[in-house]
């Protein structure tokens, strides 16, 4: 049994483990959750010091048969791409336990919910199999589904019916692009859903839907080019591009503590990702026709959500819509097709996934203590709680992209790239970068600085206890970590990265 499937599947033992505990086994119940989250984080850790970083090809690969008669294999491996995302993963699910530890209704459901997301999650990040691809990211969307609908706040079921729809919405046009594909590709190979073989196919122009009725030709256009949008919109509305980002700032002001930090650090994620290795990876030829397009939507997703980001009143729904502007630097990146650009690109996903789950954390933390998260309604907490204020500030400069913190490496290098092809709009995104500075430091100053609101004081509102810490500082590490030390990052990602830029180079 490989590394990765280990990864993947162990917290399932850690579902059946808490389904057969009491239900007044609270405790238990939490340990289990941490200990099947904690086994995964060592094992991805494992892998990324097995990793070799000097080659672009599928690594801890495992291929077993089956679904045989449709062609559909279990088939996992990792490259560069997705080998830090799967690590990242593993740290967020592990510390998403303990910052979920004084949930105290229905905690068996709760944790057990929690271990199943993880599996999910991975499970895309590692399949090399279409199908098995599409089941995982299915499996994915369930959980979190009931995260946000039973243990969010006052319209928890608003804001999970409305994730429901939008992500189901996008699952169903990336399910006709599967179909699709399967349909074209069945009479040429015997693994019709294999990844690697689908894109080696579709880039040598083997596989263009010619053998379909009307040569795979609808409304004017050719079969490759309906894929790509169904696939697009798939991703887009995860990542999520405007105009399809309505329900990101509702899940996550209604969602716990935890879930947010989940659902900014990674789920975010698993959109981009998609983008990146199918709509570029896959169809090389056609990705260049949008282009264009992915890089407005990118430098829209950037102004847009920093403005409404200054906006807001709620220190949770800032953090939010500053996701919205973060992900639409990495589509700007991904959209030009340069080493720059890209590479600055992924490493944005996995530096955002960083600062934005310590922001999440720093938000709950405030909340739990106030029980309420209006900026206005702070002022001064530094003087009470600097702990509290000293990860914060490594949080916020991290997001909003200070030289030596890691969102500096990769903003930076997704501007250098985007620059090369799109000098207008890389000129218009850095009125981005403004922006966020602006509203992150207006917001440290509202509640952290200043004179002490009179409703708080060390009694009622206590620095940060020893779980918070264990839950903040290895993101606030991580931050810098990788702000002076990219090349850690840079090294992995790489030669995937040469890769999918060659692909698009010789389409």
């Amino acid at each position: 049994m490989s590394l990765l499937t280990l990864i993947t599947f162990f917290p399932l033992l850690g579902v059946a483990v808490i389904l057969f505990l009491p239900r007044e086994s609270k405790e238990a119940a939490r340990t289990v959750a941490a200990a099947a989250t904690a086994i995964p984080l060592i094992l991805a850790t494992m892998l990324w010091v097995q990793f070799d970083s000097t080659t672009s090809a599928y690594q801890f690969v495992e291929r077993l048969p089956w679904i045989a008669s449709l062609g559909v294999e279990y088939h996992v491996g990792i490259d560069g791409l997705s080998m830090p995302l799967v690590w990242l993963t593993s740290l967020l699910l592990f510390l998403a336990v303990f910052a979920s530890w004084k949930i105290e209704t229905g905690v068996k459901g709760y944790m057990m919910l929690l271990c199943l997301l993880e599996v999910g999650i991975n499970g895309v990040f590692c399949s090399l199999d279409l199908f098995q691809f599409y089941v995982f990211w299915e499996i994915m969307l369930l959980p979190m589904y009931f995260l946000i609908g039973i243990w969010g706040g006052k319209r928890r079921e608003y804001a999970a019916i409305k994730f429901f729809l939008y992500t189901l919405a996008g699952s169903v046009l990336m399910l006709l692009g599967v179909v699709a594909l399967y349909l074209a590709a069945s009479p040429m190979t015997a693994t019709p859903f294999s990844i690697p073989e689908l894109s080696g196919m579709i880039a040598s122009g083997a596989l263009d839907g010619s053998n379909l009725p009307n040569g795979g030709v609808l409304f004017g256009w050719p079969f490759l080019k309906w894929i790509f949008v169904f696939f697009f919109i798939g991703f887009a509305i995860k990542v999520p591009v405007v105009p399809f980002h309505t329900w990101l700032p509702d899940a996550h002001v209604e969602a716990p503590t935890a879930i947010s930090v989940v659902l900014a650090g990674i789920l975010l994620k698993l959109g981009t990702y998609g983008i990146l290795r199918f709509n570029i990876g896959m169809f090389p030829n056609t990705a260049p026709e949008f282009a264009t397009i992915g890089a407005a939507l990118g430098l829209i997703g950037i102004i847009y959500g920093a403005c409404v980001a200054m906006a807001q009143t709620d220190f949770k729904r800032l953090v939010a819509y500053s996701s919205v502007s973060h992900m639409g630097y990495v589509l700007l990146g991904a959209a030009a097709f340069t080493t720059a650009g890209m590479n600055g690109a992924a490493m944005q996903m996995f530096t955002h996934g960083t600062s934005s789950a310590l922001l999440f954390l720093i938000v709950g933390v405030a909340y739990d203590r106030a029980h309420h998260r209006e900026i206005e309604g702070f002022g001064g907490l530094g003087s009470i709680a600097p702990v509290y204020l000293g990860i914060t500030t490594i949080g916020m400069f991290a997001a909003l992209g200070l030289p030596g913190m890691s969102g500096f490496v990769s903003e930076a290098l997704t501007l250098f790239g985007a620059w090369q092809v799109y000098p207008v709009m890389t000129s218009l995104a850095v009125l981005g970068i403004v922006i966020t500075a602006a509203f992150i430091l207006w917001a440290l100053q509202r509640v952290f600085l200043g004179p002490l609101n009179e409703k708080y004081t060390k009694e009622n509102f206590a620095d940060l206890s020893g779980r918070e810490l264990f839950t903040m500082v290895p993101l606030a590490f991580l931050c810098i970590l990788f702000g002076v030390m990219p090349s850690i990052l840079l090294d992995v990602l790489g030669p995937t990265v040469d890769r999918l830029v060659a692909l698009v180079g010789l389409a």
